[in-house]
């Protein structure tokens, strides 16, 4: 079959007007499957990738593939696979980066008469951490609170879905090698890895909860539960009440990380902030912990790693995230969380009608009206309301609590 050529040329005026934009195809009769390819000039500027087809998503890679393939029994990752159904396709392309004289792409779409082959399944694939794992709570000797524990997480990390170096039984063997209890999956804009989550979570004898990162221009947001795909073109707003019509839960992501800082107004702010991750590299700057309090006082606190890939230096569980819950998601619903820096790190509970602070010796104990140096490795302290942290005689945050 003949391939599809489509050129275009954006523009700044374009990027501003609409950031996200269709080049319309239709695949000839006959075609089992297709490949996108998109080509432009990367020293000039960054395009986004995609697809929607006639009955919806298709997959969404940004700026971390220039090529995809949909056929029926596999697609590249962060593309759904299935029979490609008839009528109008539109390549997504994400107008990123565009320079004030424009950007001229090529679009060539290639049908397939007949399903090309899957490429070979990753290699390397490290065999699951030994059984048996005590849970965190064990390990660190903490106590239940009647049918509730303490889990310990990392709620932000990406695989070869979106922008990330590995797949996700890779990650998930990563994640409980770290001693992690669970762990969210959050690709770019795409719902692709949902599929592989049971077994992997089995393998690596894991919790894996499905989620996505909602990644725009002006901020990204993760959401968390088997809530299907959000669409990213849409407002936050509605994000928000999609999320909570189907069960899920939303977090403001990294809300000021640079050019990924948060800047979607809302009507009403989305129940939990990630107030801590790898950006806050120095854990005396405040500012993480001040936009948290004004934009939403009673936000409830967790971390992420946002973790890619080992070379970066910052694995899953750095920092982690403990819920007092059933699950992880009923944790979050709970509203009590904690983070620490490690999943071994000092940590600072709301346990009932107490703090229980862990490894926290010599650290200063700050909140609203408390303030007060810890003395021992494990104190139960009066819970008084509000967020908590401990920090270093630095003033350094070493843990915090809602």
């Amino acid at each position: 079959m003949r391939a599809l050529r489509l050129t275009g040329r954006w523009s700044l005026a374009d990027r501003v007007t609409g950031p996200v934009r269709g080049v319309p195809f239709e695949l000839p009769a006959g075609a089992r499957a297709f490949t996108v390819r998109l080509a432009y000039d990367r020293s000039a500027g960054v395009l986004d990738l995609g697809c929607e087809g006639p009955a919806g998503f298709r997959g969404w890679s940004g700026g971390a593939r220039s090529e995809y393939t949909v056929a029926p029994g596999w697609a590249t990752p962060g593309y759904l696979p299935g029979e490609p159904e008839p009528g109008e396709w539109r390549v997504l392309l994400g107008l990123y980066r565009v320079p004030p004289d424009g950007l001229p792409y090529e679009v060539t779409v290639i049908p397939h008469l007949a399903p090309p082959v899957a490429p070979p399944a990753r290699a390397g694939l490290r065999p699951p951490p030994p059984p048996p794992r005590a849970p965190a709570a064990v390990r660190r000797g903490l106590p239940a609170l009647g049918d509730l524990r303490w889990l310990a997480g990392d709620l932000h990390t990406h695989t070869v879905h979106s922008d990330g170096s590995l797949g996700v039984s890779e990650l998930a063997c990563l994640a409980a090698d770290r001693g992690l209890d669970f762990l969210a999956v959050t690709d770019h804009n795409t719902v692709s890895h949902h599929a592989e989550l049971p077994a992997a979570a089995t393998y690596a004898a894991i919790t894996l909860v499905p989620g996505q990162e909602v990644t725009t221009d002006l901020g990204h947001a993760n959401v968390f539960g088997d809530v299907g795909w959000i669409d990213f073109r849409e407002s936050p707003d509605r994000w928000a009440e999609t999320v909570g019509e189907r069960g899920g839960i939303m977090s403001v992501n990294h809300p000021v990380a640079a050019d990924c800082a948060w800047r979607h107004p809302m009507r009403t702010p989305p129940p939990a902030v990630e107030a801590w991750h790898w950006s806050w590299w120095d854990r005396t700057w405040g500012a993480p912990l001040a936009w948290t309090q004004a934009w939403s006082p009673g936000a409830v606190l967790v971390g992420g790693s946002d973790y890619h890939r080992p070379e970066e230096g910052h694995p899953p569980g750095d920092p982690t995230t403990w819920v007092l819950g059933r699950d992880p998601l009923d944790g979050l619903r709970q509203g009590v969380t904690a983070v620490s820096a490690t999943p071994d790190g000092p940590l600072l509970l709301r346990h009932g009608d107490d703090f229980l602070v862990v490894g926290g010796d010599g650290l200063v104990l700050w909140g609203p009206g408390t303030r007060r140096v810890v003395v021992g490795d494990r104190v139960v302290l009066p819970a008084r309301p509000g967020p908590h942290r401990l920090e270093t005689y630095r003033n350094e945050v070493m843990a915090l609590c809602t």
